[in-house]
């Protein structure tokens, strides 16, 4: 969530220069550990609704807004039960020219608490009726989200090796995971993007290695190591013994990424399920693989 504000200076008649910054906050919410991570850069701080009703105020270190340069951002860890309620907010909410932002934090605080256990669209509305300025000078966003945990029977986690040679083991028991889950019909692509994303981690970052998988409305592939350093993506020259695999996993992913950890780094790569029982007539098409495979030749990273 950002919140942009900018000023601008004028002398006898002539516009000064302007001077632009943003300020944000962004969460991280791992569904799997209930942890969250977060960070803010000159905004308010965020809200925790626990189950029981009680209202907290998360101590996320205040840095600087974006755009200033040369500040540090801090970031702080917490654990949210399921069923918590996360709060994010812009200043427009608790803030008036003749109100002290103090005074809006706790009436915001105050409607929280009175919301209960409300959904979080009825939260959303209950704090815009109690603490929304009557004659809003500045933009207001609201976001209230409600934490679950993920259930541990849809998800699938082991430590891999920093040895190339298990690569195939760690496919096989892709595979078998995927049997378990009736998500054949992906195994090629899936195996593929755990196949090269492990034989990245183990060539290029550190131990330890760990994959994980996660099937809910998608499928996540992750591979986490003990690297911070990011892959990029490339596209080799056609003498080039690698340099392949990521394009190939960014072809066959819906979407994929980095998240940085405190011990390294995670690529992630997320396959839609939408589609999976249509997808064995079209894996009788072999052209799509087919081209890939023979314009780059070895998927090798």
């Amino acid at each position: 969530m950002d919140n942009e504000e900018e000023a601008a200076e004028a002398d006898d008649g002539h516009e000064g220069e302007g001077v632009t910054g943003a300020t944000c906050l962004y969460a991280i919410y791992d569904p799997v550990t209930g942890a969250c991570t977060m960070a803010r850069a000159g905004h308010p701080e965020p809200v925790v609704v626990r189950p029981d009703g009680t209202v907290t105020c998360p101590d996320v270190p205040a840095s600087a807004p974006l755009g200033l340069g040369g500040y540090p951002f801090e970031t702080a860890e917490l654990r949210l039960s399921e069923g918590s309620q996360l709060v994010l907010y812009t200043d427009g909410l608790v803030e008036e020219r003749a109100r002290d932002i103090d005074v809006g934090l706790d009436r915001l605080r105050r409607a929280l608490g009175a919301a209960g256990r409300r959904s979080p669209e009825e939260a959303c509305q209950a704090v815009i009726d109690a603490v929304g300025p009557a004659r809003p000078a500045d933009d207001i966003a609201l976001l209230v989200a409600r934490t679950r945990l993920f259930p541990r029977s849809c998800m699938a986690e082991w430590g891999v090796p920093p040895d190339p040679a298990v690569v195939p083991s760690v496919r096989t028991r892709c595979r078998d995971k995927l049997l378990e889950w009736g998500l054949e019909e992906i195994g090629f692509t899936t195996e593929l993007i755990i196949s090269e994303l492990v034989t990245n981690a183990i060539r290029h970052g550190s131990p330890p290695v760990t994959v994980r998988l996660l099937y809910g409305r998608c499928l996540i592939c992750e591979v986490a190591d003990g690297s911070s350093t990011s892959p990029r993506l490339r596209r080799a020259a056609t003498t080039d013994e690698g340099g392949r695999g990521l394009f190939l996993v960014a072809q066959f992913a819906q979407r994929w990424g980095t998240r940085y950890t405190a011990k390294g780094k995670v690529i992630w790569a997320e396959q839609t399920l939408h589609d999976v029982h249509e997808s064995t007539s079209a894996a009788t098409d072999p052209t799509p693989v087919d081209v890939l495979l023979e314009q780059f030749g070895d998927p090798a990273m």
